[in-house]
């Protein structure tokens, strides 16, 4: 299979190479390491003049096949898989940075990629700025001789800001900065952010990859030069590695991707338009909207609005508490992608590290939830998100009584 076939053919048959068993599906080769013929063909192996497998953390075949799927989906010369997400990032991080480099952050990030970019990091010599990168001139004033790396997502976790790929690109690229974007909102079927001329993409395969929530995964994927040092150095030596088992796993959840992905968007622009209209709701972000300040770059940088997304009730810490606790389809758990639908409260759970005034610069107030849309029934979905708005409404009334 090439680059040619539709991201529908490829999530199927992307990258797979039938073993001389005759398996239809991916072979799970479950060991940790690999026999030689001899000593002299192991010696080859390490020499990297004989192909082929000599250690699952040095590779295996399971999950080469993944690491071949994702790139040709993402457009992209390789990949690499992490035992997380956070996995996937600290690699692309600590395999470009070094002491005496300073990187540019986003105000809002994920908040354990937030942690290792302004509490790890500096530890080890690396100056980092955070910045809101919507406002360019904000960005290009951040700029230092010593800048070395932009990291962003587009949509942002948890409010869904969408950043212009095509612009950030341009003043990186006039000063020779490197872009590394976390496409895991979007996946490759909706962004793909190495055709704006990003450097390298960030997946965490936990959520829609996969899609069951079974498996907790990374992905990182980009030009060759810039894998092989994370492949030969970063992952051998910090040991973050796939187990093959997982990356069989994420392998027959990719199958169904393109189709759930159709679903998860669908459902959540129906369910977005239906909070626009709630009382209850004070703001709805959702870049499918055409209300939403990314809405402009449907079609030329995001093919849809995802599966995510966020409201601000009207209220305060307690009232977006009490919404959470009143829903009874939505489960209250963190990620993304399952076909169960999934709720939570950013300022006491994913972004509970940042600090008040962090979370403030950020736009993460104290009443935004953030919705993950899954596979049920979007009826339903709505029938759920009404009944726990009507307890809310029904809680502030009586508030306001007492």
């Amino acid at each position: 299979m090439d680059a040619s076939m539709h991201p529908e053919t490829c999530v199927i048959h992307g990258g797979h190479q039938r073993d001389s068993s005759g398996s239809l599906t991916t072979p799970l080769l479950q060991t940790a390491t690999f026999a030689f013929d001899d000593c002299h063909s192991g010696g080859q192996r390490f020499a990297g003049e004989q192909a082929g497998p000599i250690y699952t953390r040095l590779g295996n075949p399971t999950t080469n096949e993944l690491e071949r799927r994702i790139a040709l989906l993402e457009g992209s010369e390789d990949a690499l898989a992490f035992a997380s997400g956070m996995g996937a990032v600290a690699a692309a991080l600590l395999g470009t940075l070094q002491s005496g480099d300073h990187l540019i952050v986003a105000t809002s990030l994920y908040g354990c990629s937030h942690s290792l970019a302004t509490e790890q990091l500096p530890r080890f010599g690396i100056e980092v700025t955070q910045v809101d990168f919507a406002q360019l001139a904000e960005v290009e004033s951040a700029i230092q001789a010593n800048t070395k790396l932009m990291l962003l997502e587009t949509p942002v976790n948890p409010h869904l800001q969408a950043y212009d790929l095509d612009s950030l690109v341009s003043i990186a690229k006039a000063h020779d900065i490197i872009t590394v974007v976390d496409n895991t909102f979007m996946t490759p079927l909706l962004q793909k952010p190495l055709s704006h001329g990003v450097d390298l993409v960030l997946h965490s395969a936990t959520k829609y990859l996969n899609g069951h929530g079974d498996v907790i995964a990374g992905l990182v994927c980009g030009r060759a030069e810039m894998i092989d040092p994370l492949r030969n150095q970063i992952r051998k030596d910090f040991g973050a590695v796939l187990s093959p088992h997982d990356a069989w796993l994420i392998l027959r959840g990719m199958k169904t991707l393109a189709l759930r992905m159709e679903r998860h968007c669908d459902s959540a622009l129906k369910i977005a338009r239906y909070l626009q209209t709630h009382p209850t709701v004070a703001a709805v972000h959702y870049p499918g909207l055409e209300s939403h300040m990314g809405y402009g770059l449907i079609g030329t940088q995001m093919k849809a609005g995802g599966g995510v997304v966020a409201i601000e009730l009207c209220g305060d810490y307690q009232t977006a508490l009490s919404f959470v606790d009143a829903l009874r389809l939505f489960t209250i758990a963190v990620s993304l992608g399952d076909p169960e639908s999934l709720v939570q409260h950013p300022a006491s759970m994913t972004h509970s590290c940042y600090q008040q005034e962090e979370r403030r610069a950020a736009g993460i107030s104290d009443n935004l939830v953030r919705l993950a849309i899954g596979l049920e029934h979007c009826d339903d979905l709505i029938a759920d998100l009404e009944q726990a708005l009507s307890h809310c409404h029904t809680k502030e009334r009586r508030d306001e009584t007492v």
